[in-house]
């Protein structure tokens, strides 16, 4: 038995070793050495230059926008789903349709509805209105972010949302409370653990994305993800680019580090 279990976990090991283990060795070499290898933490401390901090503060501001804007929609949505009885299948599936397209994609498709002469502009000048100016700003991207991950902050939300025994809801409706009061001390506690597993499906995508904001925010605004980017691929600087990574690694352990905090038994896992 023990002879099959490690024949069976080959597989895993491999992709472990080979997706996982080496690239994360390799970003920590890169990170922690010059061009002439020598042992350094100039690379780690660049992010406290002022064009990297710039980034990263800004990458951290627009992250936590957008992931407070997809739960303020996400909860509301989930919960609707989750008391939806028919049809449910369907309303899903239409959800998570958009899902289905690249990812690429569905980011230019708002880089082409929120272009000066894009259809947004172009309908609110045939109906006589003032046409936007939206792209190339923070609100683009905050509105790609949230376009992007809105459905990451809706499934572990309903997935907690239709765990809750109705006889629990109830039971509190019995003992006198309103729909307020059982919100507040039946439905949102024992939703915590789909709003945390939410809130870092969310972030960390969001903190470390750099395809919205270079369509949606042009060359004008720079996230953190931005800037590694062009260190690895325009600069050719993989120790710089490698460093700043570390740095962003940094802050999504920390994000899953209070997310197992907060969801102990994984009750918000949505697989």
């Amino acid at each position: 038995m023990k002879n099959k279990t490690r024949l069976l976990s080959g597989p895993y090991l491999f992709w472990a070793i080979s997706f996982i283990i080496i690239p994360l060795a390799m970003i920590f070499s890169y990170g922690l050495t010059d061009r002439s290898g020598a042992y350094t933490l100039a690379n780690i401390a660049s992010i406290a230059s002022a064009e990297h901090s710039k980034a990263l503060w800004l990458s951290l501001k627009l992250s936590l926008i957008a992931t407070v804007i997809c739960l303020l929609l996400g909860y509301p949505l989930a919960y609707i789903l989750a008391h939806m009885k028919s049809r449910m299948g369907m309303i899903i599936f239409i959800f998570i349709l958009p899902m289905w397209m690249n990812f690429l994609l569905r980011t230019l498709a708002w880089q082409t509805l929120l272009e000066k002469t894009g259809v947004i502009n172009t309908m609110l000048t045939f109906i006589g209105l003032p046409t936007i100016s939206v792209i190339n700003t923070s609100k683009a991207i905050v509105l790609g972010m949230v376009y992007n991950f809105l459905p990451f902050m809706v499934l572990p939300l309903y997935n907690s949302l239709t765990k809750i025994d109705d006889n629990v809801i109830n039971a509190a409706y019995d003992l006198g409370a309103n729909g307020f009061q059982t919100f507040i001390k039946i439905i949102l506690p024992l939703t915590v653990p789909g709003i945390i597993s939410g809130i870092t499906m969310v972030f960390v995508p969001a903190l470390t994305t750099f395809v919205i904001s270079k369509l949606l925010g042009g060359s004008k605004i720079l996230l953190i993800g931005n800037v590694i980017e062009e260190q690895f691929t325009q600069a050719s600087n993989w120790h710089l680019g490698s460093g700043l990574s570390i740095v962003l690694m940094a802050f999504i352990l920390v994000n899953m580090l209070l997310s197992a905090i907060f969801d102990r038994d994984g009750e918000a896992n949505v697989l």
